[in-house]
This record gives structure tokens, C-alpha cells and sequence, in this order.
């Protein structure tokens, strides 16, 4: 049996980098969503999940009943540590990791690039850091044959859209100046080469918010979202 791809009201929203420009967002789902989809694929009776410390480092192993073969079968992975519980953290995060293994939630690593613009006095300086009170959230989510994300709408605690993708939804955002549009033959490597010669998300965001006219360009929507998750992954 073949786990489901996440519904829109499995995954939650979290701010990336935030600034005066704007904010960055990040899709994620808390451990309830993973024991859900194992009862409703499996049945509450037909997996089991266990904690192991190797080396220091906290594992979980999650084991699915396998009724033809007469046994379980497990797959494993390592936590890191929460900012607030040391150790419900690293609990938490190793039993989603070992879900990915099952892929549950795998398709949250094909998410597009989402950039927030803010709309007027909604991001603001607290402590000298950029923070808002707006709360974000997935309104729309659709997936093509190998459970990518192909569709994407993001909306605000009022309800407005503020990010679109695949989807007719008009997004609701502050109005720019008109940029001169970018030659696809004469600009589009030199665009591609500063998206390869970033070095952090910032630059990304930049990048990004520099060439309005590609927004709705798949390649350069592509090559940021692959150039985001090289720095992330620290390659």
C-alpha cells in the first residue's frame, strides 16, 4: 500500500528569512500528520515506532507488518535538536524523518521557491529583527504523476492570496514599478550565472525580487529553488 501525498490541511507554514522586502516561506507538517497517515494506510495495529541512541544521536525506526511476508519490515533515521525541548525534539523529528523513508511528506522537497512581498506596515522591526503578526497558511495544493507539486496557493489569516502557482487564484500584493522585461537570449544566462554564484537565500531573495518579469518563468523559478536547496543542504 502506497502512502497518500499530503493535503493542504496537513501542512503548515513557516517563515524562512524575513525582511523589510519581504519574507520567505517553508512547508512543513508536525509528527501528528505522520501518525495519521500510518493508521489510515496501515492500521493503528500494523506499525510500531521505537527510539535508539547511537553514538549520541537519537534514532527512530519505524516497522510496517508486512502480511504476505509474515514480518516487519523497518526503515530508520536520526533527529536533531529542537530550539525549545532538547529531547521531545529530537524525538519528534527522527520519527518524521523515518516517515520520509516511508514517503510521507516526501513531495514537500519538491516545493517552489515562496516569496512573500509585504503588503503595507504588515512586516515590522521588533529588537531589531523584521517580524509580523500575519499568519500563513495552504489554501490549494495539487501534485503531478510523481507527487510533485504542480499547484500551490498560500493565503493570509484574512484570507487573501499571497502566493500563487498553477493556479488561476489572483494574489493579492503591493504594486511595483514596471522593470523593463528581460530578453530571454540576451539576459538569461547572465541571470542564471548569478543565481549559480550566490552564496545565501538572501542573495536568492534578491535575486528574485530583482527580475519581476521571470516570476512566472518555470526555469528560473527552477534553478532558485535547486540553487536554495544546495545552500540548505550545505553543498
Amino acid at each position: 500500500m502506497e502512502i497518500r501525498t499530503l493535503r493542504a490541511n496537513e501542512i503548515e507554514c513557516r517563515i524562512g528569512t524575513i525582511s523589510d522586502k519581504g519574507c520567505s516561506l517553508l512547508l512543513y507538517k508536525d509528527a501528528r500528520v505522520d501518525m495519521r497517515l500510518l493508521d489510515e494506510t496501515f492500521g493503528a495495529m500494523n506499525w510500531k515506532r521505537s527510539h535508539e541512541i547511537i553514538d549520541g544521536n537519537l534514532y527512530c525506526t519505524i516497522s510496517i507488518w508486512d502480511a504476505d511476508k509474515k514480518e516487519w519490515v523497518s526503515k530508520q533515521d536520526v533527529g536533531t535538536e529542537s530550539n525549545t525541548e532538547k529531547e521531545k525534539g529530537q524525538a519528534s523529528d527522527s520519527f518524521k524523518r523515518a516517515g520520509f523513508n516511508w514517503n510521507i511528506g516526501r513531495e514537500l522537497y519538491t516545493s517552489p521557491f515562496i516569496w512573500i512581498s509585504p503588503l503595507a506596515g504588515e512586516f515590522t522591526q521588533k529588537n531589531g529583527k523584521y517580524t509580523t503578526y500575519t499568519k500563513f497558511e495552504v489554501a490549494e495544493i495539487g501534485y503531478n504523476d510523481q507527487r510533485e507539486i504542480n499547484r500551490l496557493v498560500i493565503v493570509d489569516n484574512n484570507g487573501n492570496a499571497r502566493f500563487s502557482m498553477g493556479s488561476n487564484t489572483k494574489v493579492e500584493k503591493p504594486k511595483v514599478a514596471k522593470q523593463k522585461p528581460v530578453q530571454p537570449q540576451d539576459e538569461l544566462e547572465k541571470v542564471y550565472k548569478e543565481i549559480s554564484d550566490a552564496t545565501s537565500v538572501d542573495q536568492l531573495i534578491g535575486i528574485y525580487k530583482k527580475y519581476p518579469s521571470l516570476h512566472t518563468n518555470k526555469n528560473f523559478t527552477q534553478h532558485l529553488t535547486n540553487k536554495r536547496k544546495a545552500i540548505e543542504s550545505g553543498l
